[in-house]
C-alpha cells in the first residue's frame, strides 16, 4: 500500500512540475530564477504548488497586468519556496552520489547522506539566492551580490536541513527496518514529506530575515 501511495505522491509531484512548467514557458516570470524555482516546487508541494503558482506566482509573469495585493504571509511564502528549490534540487542531486559511490561516514550511509546533501543543499541555495539578487544589482559587482546572497539565505537554508535531515532521521532509524533505497518510489516519497518539512522549517526564519531587513520580500 505505502508503494501505491508513494507512486501517486510522486506522479502528481511530476504532473504538478509539468503544468506549471508549460505555463512558465508562456508566461515567463520577471525574476528568471523563478522559472526554475516554481517547478521545482510543483514536484515536492504538488497540487498544493499549482495553486501557490496561479494565486501568487503568476503575479511576478512579465506579462501579468494584475496588481500585485499579496500581504507579507504570501511573499514570505514565495521567499521560502525560492531557498527550499535551491536545497531541493542540492539534496536530490546528492542522492545518486551517496548511492553510485556507496560513501559512507563512520560506517553509516545516512551520516554520507547528511553531509554531501548539506554541502550540495548549501550551495545551490545560494546560488539561486546570487540570481535573485545579481540581476538588480549588477552594478556593485559579483562580489557583493554572493557576500549578500550569503548573507541573505544561510540561516534559512540551514533551517530547511534542519527540518529535511530531522525527517530522514525518522525514516532511518524509526519508521523502517530496512530504510527505502533510492531505486524505490518509497524513498522518494520520503523525500518529498522530508522537503515539505524543511520548508515548514524554513519558513519561520525567512520570516525573521524579511523583517529585520536582511532580505527582501519576493
Amino acid at each position: 500500500m505505502l508503494a501505491i501511495i508513494s507512486w501517486i505522491a510522486l506522479g502528481l509531484g511530476i504532473l504538478s512540475s509539468i503544468i506549471i512548467t508549460v505555463d512558465i514557458i508562456r508566461h515567463p516570470q520577471m525574476m528568471k530564477i523563478m522559472n526554475i524555482v516554481w517547478p521545482i516546487n510543483g514536484w515536492f508541494f504538488g497540487p498544493f504548488a499549482l495553486w501557490t503558482y496561479f494565486k501568487w506566482g503568476k503575479l511576478k509573469a512579465k506579462d501579468n497586468d494584475r496588481e500585485d495585493h499579496r500581504g507579507r504571509p504570501a511573499k514570505v511564502f514565495v521567499s521560502t519556496s525560492h531557498c527550499s528549490a535551491g536545497c531541493s534540487f542540492g539534496d536530490a542531486v546528492g542522492v545518486p552520489i551517496v548511492a553510485l559511490t556507496g560513501l559512507t561516514i563512520a560506517g553509516s550511509t545516512l551520516f554520507a547522506h547528511y553531509a554531501v546533501e548539506f554541502i550540495l543543499a548549501y550551495a545551490f541555495g545560494i546560488i539561486f539566492q546570487f540570481f535573485a539578487i545579481y540581476p538588480m544589482n549588477q552594478e556593485q559587482g559579483v562580489t557583493h551580490s554572493l557576500k549578500a546572497a550569503i548573507k541573505a539565505d544561510s540561516l534559512s537554508l540551514i533551517a530547511f536541513e534542519i527540518g529535511m535531515f530531522g525527517w530522514m532521521a525518522i525514516v532511518h532509524f524509526v519508521l523502517f527496518a530496512e530504510p527505502p533505497k533510492p531505486t524505490e518510489a518509497t524513498y522518494w516519497f520520503m523525500m518529498q514529506i522530508a522537503m515539505i518539512l524543511g520548508f515548514l522549517t524554513s519558513y519561520p526564519a525567512n520570516w525573521i530575515l524579511v523583517r529585520k531587513g536582511i532580505k527582501e520580500e519576493m
